[in-house]
């Protein structure tokens, strides 16, 4: 496991695994794409899986599903989520400009797995503008493959997701 934490990081020392014999630490970048080629500079795997650390509550088996499906697709294959709300898309004042049809997007997820070869082509081309690793991956005419995962899979970015990760974190705990 390569983990890539910021030059200012103060929390990953604290961690469990900060001391394990299997985890390297890297020096992340300014961006998702510079930690992400900062990891695939020391790795030596055939495959690689990103995820990052705002989504804690993946479960074991969409990370199951994700590598079954990843294994088989020459384009590899993230995790992802049907959208379910309304979509609506802004004018520049803020107001509805149309309703965008949802039947066919989802909502991109991590972790994300690919053979390293092709991730590394896929950052070098796209370049640090991109948001995943799907991204860079569709940047070269990849399509990969899209893995429903569970609705517990949420991002932390709000103080209020806290809580609910917590929820999520609890109930997975008591499955094991």
């Amino acid at each position: 496991m390569i983990i890539a934490i910021g030059a200012d990081d103060r929390y990953f020392a604290d961690t469990r695994l900060s001391e394990r014999p299997n985890v390297r630490v890297v020096l992340g970048g300014a961006t998702r794409a510079a930690s992400v080629q900062a990891g695939l500079d020391v790795v030596n795997t055939q495959w690689v899986m990103v995820h990052d650390a705002a989504r804690p509550c993946v479960s074991h088996a969409d990370i199951d599903a994700l590598i079954k499906q990843a294994q088989s697709h020459p384009d590899g294959a993230l995790l992802a989520a049907p959208v379910r709300d309304t979509m609506k898309r802004a004018d520049a004042q803020g107001q509805v400009a149309h309703t965008v049809e949802r039947a066919a997007l989802w909502h991109a997820l991590t972790p994300q797995m690919f053979l390293t070869h092709l991730l590394i082509d896929a950052l070098a081309k796209a370049g640090e503008q991109v948001t995943d690793e799907a991204s860079a991956v569709e940047a070269l005419g990849g399509k990969p493959v899209l893995v429903p995962a569970s609705a517990s899979n949420i991002k932390v970015t709000h103080p209020e997701d806290k809580w609910l990760a917590e929820f999520y974190l609890s109930q997975q705990e008591g499955k094991s």
